[in-house]
């Protein structure tokens, strides 16, 4: 049989399965992820935050633009590298150098110190070279030159819609090799990918579109709602002209999470900073 090395007795896959723990996004985030463990004490189930999100997960991250997708992925990074783990951070959309500024400041902020990072995160610039982003053989290898070179653990890439942005027909099978990929090598990932703003926050275009969210094993939805009308300003205790950020995981294959939709703040230092439930927070404003 040619294919049989791809037959398991389901036994056979218990040591090759991860465990189930939680990669720290520096955000509350990493109470939204849980488990269900036996509590002895208690003779139940109960649910216990992971921690993160699912290690070995390949998690997308998308929005319409400036709703603080980079500035999400780039916490995570920073704050594993803070930790002492190996980051391999993409930038598809940035140059390099302006990337080092922003981790720089960004670090400032979560009030690490930046020789550390500088240590930890390794950098493939894809932005100004061509052939890295329309050349998945030559964009794969050098992501395994880097990963060999500083040993990574973790990825971020920002965006993965560059690698396939006047190609969508091929989006697919892109995502794909790459996610297979971060597979192989062991990674635990967030990719970023964009949204047009004409696609609402519900829809299946709203995770990246089908070819990102049906292959990865997680969707993080980022929006933001301005505020415009009379019910607006009923509805979320809001003046006109303000912005209200939201945040939903949209399902994840890995691990159990949390489905309601979340306020967040993008803090003055560039910080993502998840609040509480829409509904707490309606109600809390409702009552002011």
């Amino acid at each position: 049989m040619k294919y049989e090395e791809y037959v398991y007795e389901l036994e056979e896959l218990k040591d090759k399965a991860p465990k189930l723990f939680g990669v720290s996004t520096g955000t509350k985030l990493d109470e939204m992820f849980f488990k269900v463990e036996y509590d002895p004490q208690q003779d139940k189930y109960v649910k216990k935050p992971l921690g993160g999100i699912p290690y070995l997960s390949v998690m997308n991250v998308t929005g319409v633009p400036d709703t603080g997708k980079s500035l999400l992925v780039e916490q995570f990074a920073l704050t594993q590298a803070s930790l002492g783990y190996k980051v391999l951070f993409v930038t598809v959309e940035s140059p390099a150098e302006f990337l080092y500024t922003a981790l720089k400041e960004r670090s400032k902020a979560i009030g690490v110190d930046f020789q550390t990072i500088e240590n930890n995160m390794i950098i493939v610039d894809a932005s100004q070279e061509v052939e890295l982003r329309e050349n998945m053989k030559a964009f794969l290898d050098t992501l395994a030159y880097a990963i060999k070179r500083k040993n990574t653990t973790i990825v971020a890439i920002d965006s993965i819609t560059g690698l396939y942005e006047h190609k969508e027909v091929m989006a697919r099978q892109i995502v794909r090799q790459v996610f297979n990929f971060l597979k192989k090598w062991k990674q635990t990932a967030l990719l970023v990918s964009q949204k047009r703003s004409s696609q609402g926050m519900e829809t299946a275009e709203a995770a990246g579109g089908l070819a990102v969210a049906h292959i990865l094993d997680g969707t993080i939805v980022l929006e933001k709602k301005l505020i415009t009308s009379k019910f607006d300003v009923t509805t979320y205790g809001m003046p006109l002209g303000s912005v209200l950020r939201l945040l939903r995981i949209d399902g994840c294959r890995l691990a159990p999470h949390r489905s309601e939709t979340f306020v967040f703040e993008i803090t003055d230092t560039g910080l993502i900073d998840i609040k509480m439930p829409l509904s707490e927070f309606i109600k809390s404003r409702r009552s002011v």
